[in-house]
């Protein structure tokens, strides 16, 4: 048996041979110029364990050097470089190992001692990637492989990003085609080499590369080149109809229509189409990277739900890349960023993204107005947190943390998306008010994101900024009515631009074409509005989200619980459509038998209220802004 007194008795061995735990300095970044240029290798072949093979050589002077791994990264919004994903880390100098050491307090920071007669070391290193989600996103499959350069490299502390110059190669498996933003300089049947570039820009570039491959032209003859670049699991996926590649063809002119600039000298969408590829939505200033299911266009109709994803990221090129919030924009990748106008820059976009798809065609308006009373119902009815949480601290998310949350709908996460769309559907509205339909949101846009045709050149901008631009469409206390929807605790969303657009929220019992679909694409039953609940249809009965204070709640259901039976009878989805129904016409309680880790127990639900989907309908005699907000531009 191990007693107390061992302990104390060996305590101070221990504490006398412990390392020296203090963390060394770390130089800031200064807007100088790193001597010489980093030379970057990456093997991508190691398809069966995808690892990510890398070799790095770092120009260097003698003495004390500070690395440092890519850790607040644009577009996450956070903290989310995945050093736990670095692995296998030598440094080498003139063939000699040399000793790195790990910073204690900042996991990110690697300190290595540079000795007198060496000007250049070598690294060697692997990027782990993720085999499961359970590990993180999946970014490598025997069909599908996606780089980004932020998870294989390591760069000298002191320096601003974008005066780190690398010149970078990747060797692909044979056969595969590739897509990223950066410039080709060589490419034999493997290894191909870029021409070098600043850090920032490189990480910036990411690369798509696959087995099935096909490109796209989006804009024909032009002067700026778009192209959508697909990658799939299989080559089946890859067929894109004539009617499809005239709606994102569409996209890109309407773009062009509200803007009234290119923010960009070319842009590639990279595209994978998959389930076994991880999900991903992410800007990059002449590129995104981006995720479907494999039947997205050869099951078009099915797959409405989310086909806003290329608008928005695409809009990201003008409202966040090269417009950027002056708090989020850093030296370097390891400088803290700040979030406080992601409304602005993630509120926007997403409500540009609604608008876009619209105006392409790539949605009806119907599809448009039911994703609208969507939003507009969640953060109405079933985001109570709005009386702890306004929506302006929903912007330091992700700062805290992206794990998925036991009560969203009290705890709240990134809400500053979506009623982010309310929040700039009332600002389009009351500049349509007070300038008599003459402006719109359309005016802030062109004026405030327009700016020079081409140029990507990062312009930063403020809280004060965004007043004054509205104030130049159309004189008002703007700050005022922005603060009062940031700031705010009310328990309902704002939907004043709603009304002020000509429609009202409404429920009824049947779904939407679109809700179904959504239901379908989540494999779920949500029954938010109902009940306070919804379902996995893929985890048969696992309960996936339980709404604050709605009749599920109250009952004691959590996302813990599976639903084994209802009335007594084995669980199927249809079977507790039935029971909602039912239960408003006979008002009798609905019996669920709920399975909570090793329990089973029967609860009563006494709700009476029958199914509820949010739609939106007109308000009579008012004018339909909303419309016009849909109607395409070019």
């Amino acid at each position: 048996m191990f007693h107390t007194k061992n302990l104390i008795s060996i305590s101070p061995l221990l504490l006398c041979c412990a390392p020296n735990l203090k963390a060394a300095e770390i130089a800031a970044p200064r807007d100088i110029a790193y001597p010489g240029t980093l030379n970057l290798h990456v093997d991508l072949t190691d398809l069966e364990r995808g690892m990510f093979h890398v070799r790095e050589s770092i120009p260097v002077r003698p003495g004390p050097l500070t690395l440092l791994y890519p850790q607040w990264l644009p577009g996450t919004h956070g903290p989310s470089g995945p050093i736990n994903l670095l692995t296998g880390l030598m440094m080498t100098a003139r063939g000699q190992r040399l000793a790195w050491r790990r910073d204690p307090v900042n996991m990110y920071a690697f300190h290595v001692d540079v000795p007198g007669d060496v000007d250049r070391i070598d690294l060697e290193f692997q990027f782990a990637s993720p085999q499961s989600s359970e590990q993180g996103r999946v970014v490598a499959t025997p069909e599908i492989l996606g780089l980004q350069w932020n998870t294989v490299i390591l760069y000298p502390a002191g320096y601003y990003a974008s005066r780190i110059a690398v010149k970078a190669d990747v060797k692909l498996p044979a056969g595969w085609q590739f897509a990223t933003a950066l410039d080709v300089a060589s490419r034999g049947t493997e290894r191909v080499e870029f021409a070098p570039t600043s850090l920032d820009m490189l990480v910036d570039s990411p690369l798509f590369a696959g087995r099935h491959f096909k490109r796209v032209d989006l804009g024909p003859g032009a002067d700026v080149p778009v192209h959508l670049n697909l990658v799939a699991d299989n080559p089946a996926r890859l067929e894109i109809k004539p009617d499809q590649l005239s709606a994102y063809r569409k996209l890109i002119q309407e773009a062009y229509a509200l803007y009234r600039s290119r923010a960009f000298d070319r842009y590639d969408f990279l595209l994978a189409l998959s389930e076994n590829f991880g999900g991903i939505g992410l800007e990059h200033h002449r590129s995104s990277e981006n995720v479907h299911r494999p039947g997205h266009f050869t099951e078009w109709d099915r797959n409405a739900p989310g086909r806003d994803l290329l608008a928005h990221e695409l809009t990201h090129s003008w409202n966040g890349k090269r417009r950027r919030p002056a708090d989020l924009t850093t030296a370097n990748f390891n400088v803290p960023m700040q979030d406080s106008l992601l409304w602005v820059y993630e509120g926007q976009t997403q409500f540009w993204g609604i608008v876009l798809t619209a105006r392409s065609g790539l949605w009806s308006q119907q599809i448009a107005q039911d994703v609208v009373a969507n939003i507009a119902a969640v953060h109405d009815r079933n985001r109570p947190g709005r009386l702890w949480r306004n929506l302006q601290d929903t912007t330091n998310q992700p700062i805290l943390g992206g794990r998925a949350q036991p009560f969203p709908s009290w705890q709240r996460g990134v809400d500053y998306y979506n009623e982010g769309v309310l929040l700039w559907l009332d600002v389009d509205s009351k500049l349509r008010e007070l300038t008599a339909n003459q402006r719109s949101l359309d005016d802030f846009a062109r004026a405030f994101f327009g700016l020079k045709d081409k140029s990507y050149e990062v312009v930063t901008y403020t809280f004060d900024d965004v007043v004054a631009a509205l104030s130049a469409v159309a004189p008002h206390d703007w700050k005022t009515f922005l603060r009062a929807r940031l700031d705010g605790y009310e328990p309902a969303a704002p939907l004043d631009g709603l009304q002020r657009s000509g429609w009202r929220l409404n429920y009824r019992e049947e779904q939407s074409a679109h809700q179904k679909a959504a239901d379908e694409r989540n494999r779920s039953v949500n029954l938010g509005f109902s009940l306070g609940l919804s379902v996995s249809t893929r985890d048969r009965g696992k309960v996936t989200e339980v709404v604050w204070d709605s009749p599920a709640f109250k009952a004691g259901l959590t996302t813990a619980a599976t639903l084994i039976a209802v009335n007594s009878q084995e669980f199927s989805p249809e079977l507790l459509l039935d029971a909602i129904r039912t239960a408003k016409s006979t008002n009798q309680p609905i019996e669920l038998l709920v399975k909570t880790f090793d329990r089973y127990r029967t609860v009563q639900i006494p709700y009476f209220e029958g199914l509820r989907y949010p739609y939106l309908e007109r308000i009579d005699g008012s004018e339909d802004r909303l419309t016009v907000l849909l109607k395409p531009r070019s």
